[in-house]
């Protein structure tokens, strides 16, 4: 094997851990929502401002995700890009 075929298996690794691991965080970050708007749906007490307030931070949140993955996933493309080019010079 040689050295691009081995840079390129570890980028491809890399790329498979990180979308594995963002997508279980998103995962659980679902989870925690439907829970706590199932617990606010119960409660009254609790006024509509503060889960505004909370619904505002699940869209912040989803939107800096989001923002995150798209910078990874452009950057992981560049390395590739990088690293798939033929060097002038060397085979």
């Amino acid at each position: 094997m040689d050295q691009m075929q081995f840079v390129r298996k570890v980028i491809d690794f890399q790329k498979s851990s990180f979308d594995n691991s963002f997508e279980a965080m998103k995962t659980i970050q679902e989870q925690a929502e439907k829970a706590t708007d199932a617990l606010l749906s119960q409660t009254n007490w609790i006024p509509e401002d503060g889960k505004k307030v909370l619904n505002q931070w699940y869209d912040a949140y989803k939107k800096g995700a989001d923002d995150f993955r798209k910078v990874v996933d452009d950057n992981f493309q560049k390395v590739e890009d990088y690293f798939s080019t033929p060097k002038k010079g060397k085979k």
